[in-house]
Formats: structure tokens, C-alpha cells, sequence
């Protein structure tokens, strides 16, 4: 017994280390640079000066809720084109077809995020493959640019998130009875209502841990929004940058990154409220 007691926790151990020094400890030293106003005259002393900073510069604050707001946005446009994709790969879809398209949605991810919004770019600029199509059928008579704008930046989001939500709607649904969905349709049901009172329900724990992790990475997302956006894109991964690498004002950029932490925390936990569901749970599908 105490053997096995010495295994589970040598066996714990690395993961806790990783946890402590590469996840706890930094952010703990964040959180104290956060309160550090630099003075090389008078001296260091400690308040509130950053985050006073953050709510006196309109910039700031609007530039979180914008990214806030379109983080969200990008969930939900991922969650929409993911679901029938997921269902089919968990339901319909048998043998080398399945994992076909599971290798299909792995595949995007064998190379660096860079490269691929760099293709999307190669898509959507003025002289790229759309614009040449479309004048090609005659549709327009000039090159359109699509980058540069909120759109292209949402489909750059949805695409480098999808694989995080179609994973676990598909771990999900697999466990689903296909009886229950036979037994919807034997009861009157048609496919909205076998999709809202069944699919959906039994899916939710997916959902939400989908959703989970496609809005903390594109709240995070920094070269997406930075290359598909344009200059004129505002995020607020790019305050943090600027603060810390631009403006060597590290106070003031921990101070960013503790009031996105504490805001996306926030919002995951109003999200699993609304939804009924679970942090564990939701971590358990």
C-alpha cells in the first residue's frame, strides 16, 4: 500500500513542478509587478497606479471589451460550422472514412500557426487566389482586398480554433445511444427537434469544453488578429506586446495580463453557469 502511495505521487510529481514553476510562480510575480510603480527619483512604492491607468485610458478598457466580444463571437461561429462536423464524424462516418476526416482536421495543425494564417493571407490579399478567381468568372472587374478586416480576422480565429472544439463534441457524441435518436424520430420528432431535445443536451458537457478552450485561445490569439486584422484591428493581446516589448513598461503590461486573466475567468465561469454545467464535469468528458 504505501508503495503504491510512493508511486502515485513520483508519478504526480512532474506535474506538479510544471504546474508550480511554469504556471503558478510566473504569474504570481506578475501579479506583484503588477503593483509596482517605478520612481528611479522618489524610489519603488506599491498601489493601484496601473490598473488606475487602465480604467483612466478609454483605449485600454474599449480595446478589452472589443476583444472580449469578438473572442466570443469566433466561439460561437466555431461551435456552428464544428457541430454537423463533429456529429458526422462521431455518428455517421465508420472505418477509414472516420479517421479520414478526423487526419483531415489534425492536418492543419502539422504546421506552425504562422504558416497558416500566412496561407490564408496568400487567399485573401488583393492578388491572391479569390480575387484572381472571381475576376476570372467575370464577377468583378477589379482585385478586392479581403484581409485587413474584422471578417478575414474571424475567419482566421475559426480556423486555427476548430480542431480544439471538434475534438471534444466528438468524444462526446461517440458515448451518445444512437437508440435515442431512433427512439426521437419513432416519437414524431423531426431533426430539430431530435437535434434540441437529445444531440444538443447529451453534447453539452462537449460543448462547453469546446467552447472553453476556442474563447481562451482566441482571447489570447496574438498573429491572427495582428496579420489577418491589419493595423487598424485592435487587440488586446497587442496592448500587451507594446507594453512589454515596445514600451519596456513591464508593470503596466502585467497589469494587462492579470485584468485578462481575472476577465477571462470571469466569463468561463458566467458561460458554465448559464449552461448548467460543471467545471469538473465539463473536464471529465
Amino acid at each position: 500500500m504505501k508503495a503504491k502511495g510512493l508511486g502515485f505521487y513520483l508519478l504526480l510529481l512532474p506535474f506538479v513542478l510544471w504546474f508550480v514553476l511554469l504556471i503558478v510562480l510566473p504569474h504570481l510575480q506578475m501579479l506583484e509587478l503588477s503593483f509596482i510603480k517605478r520612481d528611479y527619483l522618489a524610489g519603488d512604492s506599491v498601489g493601484w497606479y496601473q490598473y488606475q491607468q487602465f480604467l483612466g485610458e478609454p483605449l485600454y478598457w474599449r480595446t478589452l471589451l472589443r476583444t472580449v466580444w469578438m473572442s466570443l463571437l469566433a466561439t460561437f461561429i466555431t461551435l456552428l460550422v464544428s457541430f454537423p462536423v463533429a456529429f458526422f464524424i462521431a455518428k455517421v462516418a465508420q472505418g477509414k472514412i472516420k479517421r479520414l476526416l478526423l487526419l483531415s482536421c489534425l492536418l492543419p495543425f502539422w504546421v506552425s500557426e504562422l504558416v497558416r494564417t500566412y496561407g490564408w493571407m496568400i487567399l485573401l490579399r488583393e492578388s491572391g487566389v479569390i480575387s484572381q478567381g472571381l475576376m476570372a468568372l467575370g464577377l468583378t472587374e477589379q482585385p478586392i482586398e479581403f484581409l485587413y478586416n474584422d471578417v478575414s480576422m474571424l475567419v482566421g480565429l475559426v480556423y486555427t480554433s476548430m480542431l480544439f472544439m471538434v475534438v471534444p463534441l466528438v468524444s462526446t457524441l461517440e458515448g451518445l445511444d444512437q437508440s435515442l435518436i431512433e427512439a426521437g424520430y419513432d416519437l414524431g420528432g423531426n431533426g430539430w427537434n431530435v437535434t434540441t431535445s437529445i444531440i444538443v443536451p447529451y453534447a453539452m458537457p462537449g460543448i462547453v469544453s469546446g467552447c472553453i478552450m476556442v474563447f481562451m485561445l482566441c482571447l489570447g490569439n496574438y498573429l491572427t488578429p495582428r496579420l489577418l486584422g491589419g493595423k487598424d484591428s485592435l487587440w488586446f493581446t497587442e496592448q500587451i506586446f507594446t507594453q512589454f516589448i515596445t514600451r519596456f513598461n513591464w508593470e503596466l503590461g502585467a497589469a494587462f495580463g492579470v485584468i485578462l486573466l481575472l476577465v477571462s475567468s470571469l466569463v468561463v465561469a458566467l458561460g458554465l453557469k448559464l449552461s448548467g454545467q460543471s467545471f469538473s464535469r465539463t473536464l471529465g468528458r
